[in-house]
C-alpha cells in the first residue's frame, strides 16, 4: 500500500505507542484520526501535530472504546470528515489485573468490535476500497505470564482472532489485509504503571519479579514499533502474520507450522 493521503484511524493514538504511530503516518502522508477517550492528553497531541503537519491532516476524536455507541460514532465521524477509511489501528490497551473485567472489555473486545465496524466500512462488497487492520497485541500474546494472567489471554485473544478473521477476509476477498504486531516491554504510560497495587491486585507480591523481567528483556522505544506498523502497511504480501518486536531482534515474524487443512477457496 502508498501511504500517501490514506486514511488511519488509530484508537489509544493520545500517548505511548499510539501517539507514536500517528506521528510515523503522518510523514508518510497520511491524514490521520486521534481516537482517545483522554481528551486533555489528546488535545494536546493533535496541537503538538499540528506544529509539524498541516492541520487539515488530523482530527482529534474523543472515544472510550468499550463504550459501542462511541466506537461507532468515532467511525462514522472519521468517513464523514475525511470521506473514506483505508487503514485501521487497535491499539487501545489496558493492563488491570485488578479490574481484569475491563481488560478483556478494551484490550479484546473492543478491538474485535473495532476490527467488524472497519470491515463494515473498508470491505470491497459494501463499496469500500479495501485497506489494512493492524491489531497490537503483545509479546504475552504468545507466551503464559504468571503474574499477568488476563492480561495474557487477552493479548493471546488478540493473536487468535487476527489470524483468523485474516483467513477469512482472503477467503472472502474483501480487499483487506489484517495483522498483528506484538511488542515486547515499551516505554509507555501502561509500562510505568505496570507494577501499581491498583493494577495488579493480588499480583502485587509479584513487583520486584516484573521489574526483574523488564531489566532482562530491555526496553522498547515506541518508534520501532512504529517502524514496524509502517512495514505490515506497505507489504501488501502480509496478511494473518504476527509481527514480533523485541530488544534483542529488533522487527521479525513469529513462525508456526503449516495448518493441515486449507480451504480451497483460498
Amino acid at each position: 500500500m502508498h501511504l500517501k493521503d490514506k486514511v488511519a484511524l488509530v484508537t489509544g493514538a493520545a500517548q505511548g505507542i499510539g501517539r507514536a504511530f500517528a506521528q510515523a503516518l503522518l510523514e508518510k502522508g497520511c491524514k490521520v484520526a486521534l481516537v482517545d477517550q483522554n481528551v486533555e492528553v489528546g488535545k494536546a497531541s493533535k496541537d503538538a501535530l499540528d506544529k509539524q503537519f498541516d492541520v487539515q491532516r488530523t482530527i482529534f476524536i474523543p472515544c472510550d472504546v468499550s463504550n459501542e455507541e462511541q466506537l461507532k460514532d468515532a467511525f462514522k465521524k472519521v468517513v464523514q470528515h475525511f470521506g473514506k477509511l483505508d487503514i485501521l489501528v487497535n491499539n487501545a490497551g489496558v493492563n488491570n489485573e485488578k479490574n481484569w473485567e475491563v481488560t478483556v472489555q478494551i484490550n479484546l473486545i473492543s478491538m474485535i468490535r473495532g476490527t467488524y465496524i472497519g470491515l463494515d466500512y473498508m470491505k470491497t462488497e459494501n463499496g469500500g476500497s479495501g485497506g489494512v487492520i493492524v491489531n497490537i497485541s503483545s509479546l504475552a500474546g504468545l507466551v503464559p505470564v504468571a503474574h499477568q494472567p488476563v492480561y495474557c489471554a487477552s493479548k493471546h485473544g488478540v493473536v487468535g482472532f487476527t489470524r483468523s478473521i485474516a483467513m477469512a477476509s482472503k477467503i472472502g476477498n474483501y480487499g483487506v489485509r489484517i495483522n498483528t504486531i506484538c511488542p515486547g516491554f515499551v516505554n509507555t504510560p501502561i509500562l510505568q504503571s505496570i507494577d501499581k497495587e491498583e493494577n495488579m491486585g493480588q499480583y502485587s507480591a509479584y513487583k520486584e519479579e516484573i521489574k526483574d523481567m523488564i531489566k532482562f528483556y530491555g526496553i522498547l522505544d515506541p518508534p520501532l514499533v512504529a517502524e514496524g506498523l509502517i512495514k505490515i502497511l506497505e507489504d501488501d504480501a502480509l496478511n494473518g502474520e504476527v509481527m514480533k518486536i523485541t530488544t534483542s531482534q529488533g522487527i521479525h515474524f513469529h513462525e508456526y507450522t503449516p495448518l493441515p487443512f486449507q480451504s480451497t477457496k483460498q
